[in-house]
């Protein structure tokens, strides 16, 4: 069965890229070698991977069950051939970590830069979204959540320390609308979205007193995905908005805004790196573990 290898390769470079045309020019092949080698290969193993239609290529149950058990392990051959990077005397190689605007700009990157000018052998590759992207099927080597956030099976290394939300608004909206008292009262007001880009929905404000938790869906005029022009509409005045404490810090002092509902806003666990349970990890992924550790 050794001739299926090749074939399935170009299989998972199909399935996972979703198009013949851009799975033929990530492997430098002609597209109909790539459609030669996919029949090659259904027909070896004598069931159907692939359904093509004129506008996309999907997975069968077979196909996906290829995808999601037999890919991994190729993987796994990847990460022990980078191990051997080890006899080199520095790290080197590409690491590729999935993150939130947030995260990237106040861990991530403050914290790899100074690594990466040590080790100039290591890429790092950061790719940023606010939603809970599969890190496995995405084949990203780590992905960075809040701690109460991490799946169970993943192993996961504090970052960052504890933060808060913080609920905000510019002086001139809470004079002409009023200042929330509780959470209900954000039903009455203008509330700045965020829509998630992995999960598609709207990020539903979940606010904790200690004694009661509610969730309240926001209702407004705009909507973003980005937390940076959330935090720009805010000080537009088109809003209260929900975003970590720390992105406030220099409005508060300056009086652009102000926080309200502080008592529904209590600290909780910060940034974890987070990724699969493997034996081995290579060198420069190791190091970018290493420099991203919060301690105390």
């Amino acid at each position: 069965m050794r001739e299926n290898y090749s074939d399935i390769l170009a299989f998972i470079a199909v399935a996972r890229e979703k198009s013949f045309t851009r799975a033929a020019a990530k492997l430098g092949v002609s597209q109909s070698a790539l459609s030669h080698s996919m029949r090659a290969l259904e027909s070896r193993l004598g069931i159907r991977l692939l359904t093509r239609t004129t506008r996309n290529v999907s997975t069968t149950e077979a196909g996906e069950r290829i995808l999601n058990r037999i890919a991994p392990r190729f993987e796994d051959i990847d990460t022990e051939l980078e191990c051997l990077s080890e006899l080199r005397d520095k790290p080197a190689g590409l690491v590729r970590i999935n993150c939130s605007d947030h995260a990237a700009k106040t861990i991530i990157w403050p914290k790899l830069a100074p690594m990466l000018d040590k080790f100039p052998d290591i890429r790092l590759e950061v790719s940023m979204d606010n939603g809970f992207t599969n890190i496995v099927s995405g084949r990203f080597d780590a992905g960075v959540r809040l701690g109460e956030a991490v799946e169970k099976d993943m192993i996961a290394v504090k970052i960052g320390p504890e933060w808060r939300m913080a609920v905000v608004a510019t002086p001139e909206y809470l004079d002409k609308f009023g200042r929330p008292e509780t959470p209900e009262d954000l039903l009455k007001h203008k509330c700045i979205g965020m829509r998630m880009i992995s999960a598609g929905g709207v990020y539903e404000w979940e606010l904790d007193n200690g004694d009661r938790e509610i969730t309240v869906k926001p209702r407004g005029q705009v909507i973003f995905n980005n937390p940076y022009l959330i935090h720009q509409a805010a000080l537009d005045g088109f809003g209260l908005a929900f975003l970590p404490e720390d992105i406030f810090l220099a409005d508060f002092e300056s009086g652009k805004l102000e926080q309200v509902l502080t008592d529904w806003c209590l600290p909780f666990p910060g940034y974890h790196l987070y990724y699969p349970n493997r034996n081995n990890h290579s060198p420069a992924f190791s190091t970018v573990v290493d420099a991203l550790r919060h301690y105390s």
